[in-house]
């Protein structure tokens, strides 16, 4: 064989294993607050517990709030950016980051938020036309 055939199948192999290792590292399941303590990222479904409330902190510049997950235990979830703008409207939340202790850091937050479509009356609404 020629070296540049080996060293080309040689490189092809070698990316290719690194995208599937990167890939397989990103991939996160959904998990309780219990589940993410032996994880290294976890992505946790849960709705915000407004009891116990939520603060933004200008000194650390860092979002904490409780919430509780899928199994209704409520933890402390410090969040790494401000809180974002529709936070109280959010029928659920899904952080995702790691647990330390007894606390949740999360690095990102998606919020799925109430559709202004899901209460209406579908006669509301006309039918597209094809054509």
């Amino acid at each position: 064989m020629k070296p540049k055939l080996i060293i080309g199948i040689v490189a092809i192999v070698g990316f290719t294993s690194l995208l599937m290792y990167n890939f397989g590292e990103s991939i996160s399941t959904y998990t309780t607050f219990e589940g993410a303590s032996d994880m290294s990222s976890a992505h946790i479904p849960g709705t915000w517990d407004e009891e116990k409330g939520a603060e933004f902190s200008l000194e650390t510049k860092k979002f904490v709030f409780y919430m509780k997950d899928e199994d209704g235990i409520s933890k402390k979830v410090v969040y790494s950016k401000p809180k974002p703008n529709n936070f109280e409207q959010a029928d659920q939340l899904v952080v995702i980051g790691e647990m330390r202790g007894d606390t949740f850091y999360a690095n990102e937050m998606l919020m799925k938020c109430p559709s202004k479509y899901n209460d209406a009356d579908p006669s509301q609404f006309s039918e597209a036309s094809q054509g």
